[in-house]
């Protein structure tokens, strides 16, 4: 598609930038439908986001995505948040020119920006189209990181499989704490624990499903790892690492060899992309060719 003086802009906003696969996934889903519109990814360093977000609005993109370190950082400068992304206390999409919502006020004339939450439905889609899932319901679950992926990920697994516990797993106890606090009242069982590294063996082997939601095996350290003692992972579990490059993590290869089922971050992030994708477009994403194109 020729590049015009009506092309739109969208854009991921996070630090680093260097290793996503979202410019192929939505430049892709643009072509392929013919939207006359350009992704790319800009590396913005915590100090300058409140600028880049302003950048946002004066250039009038047509929406961004917003990645780690700013999920959370982002929100109070946005004009209006969607009771979800409020509720994860995150926001991984924002839409831009939004005129009138019933999620917040305006404040003025300029273009307005909605920021929302899609890495909840984008995390649990390829969840429950793992056959081993249909033993998750109230089950142990244990989550490694209490960030903004974190969130999105606990506050999707409150609300669709009520796990009997849900252990948050981190290196500041207290930043596990708050993420447990904020998600009170969507935790009617009391499942929530919080467990340092060095006391989480034993949920570690006692849980039903594992979530990687750090970024210990992001490139370019891809021999990183959340568990450094594999033996603790086997069969009848499922693995489940948010982290899309390298494709198949430390994590998740140590997971397999020992039996468990593993889901990639890639599907996660195909999935939470048709979901800004739709919202900024007003589109069905043509998940066949972006498929094809990562296949490639």
């Amino acid at each position: 598609m020729e590049i015009d003086a009506d092309t739109r802009l969208v854009t991921l906003i996070g630090h680093p930038v260097e290793h996503t696969h979202s410019p192929r996934i939505h430049n892709t889903a643009f072509r392929a439908q013919g939207v006359n519109a350009l992704y790319v990814a800009t590396p913005v360093r915590p100090d300058a986001l409140e600028a880049a977000v302003e950048g946002l609005r004066a250039l009038q993109f047509l929406g961004a995505n917003v990645t780690i370190p700013h999920k959370q950082a982002v929100l109070p400068l946005l004009d209006t948040v969607t009771q979800r992304a409020r509720a994860v206390g995150a926001v991984n999409t924002i839409v831009g020119q939004i005129e009138d919502d019933d999620d917040g006020a305006t404040r003025g004339t300029r273009p307005l920006l909605r920021g929302d939450n899609t890495d909840v439905e984008g995390f649990l889609d390829p969840l429950e189209n793992q056959p081993a899932a249909g033993d998750l319901e109230g089950g142990e679950m244990l989550i490694f990181g209490a960030g903004g992926a974190a969130r999105a990920v606990a506050y999707g697994l409150l609300h669709r499989y009520a796990p009997r516990t849900l252990t948050l797993v981190a290196r500041r106890p207290v930043q596990a704490e708050a993420l447990a606090s904020d998600l009170a009242d969507y935790d009617e069982a009391g499942a929530f624990r919080v467990r340092t590294f060095d006391a989480a063996a034993p949920a570690v082997r006692s849980a039903r499903l594992l979530v990687n939601a750090t970024p210990l095996g992001m490139h370019p350290e891809p021999e990183a790892t959340p568990w450094t003692a594999p033996d603790d992972i086997g069969d009848g579990q499922i693995a489940y690492d948010l982290i899309y490059n390298p494709r198949k993590t430390r994590f998740l290869r140590d997971a397999d060899r020992r039996g468990a089922a593993v889901i990639g971050g890639m599907d996660m992030l195909v999935a939470q992309a048709a979901a800004a994708y739709a919202q900024w477009t007003g589109r069905a994403f043509p998940r066949d060719a972006v498929t094809a194109a990562i296949a490639a």
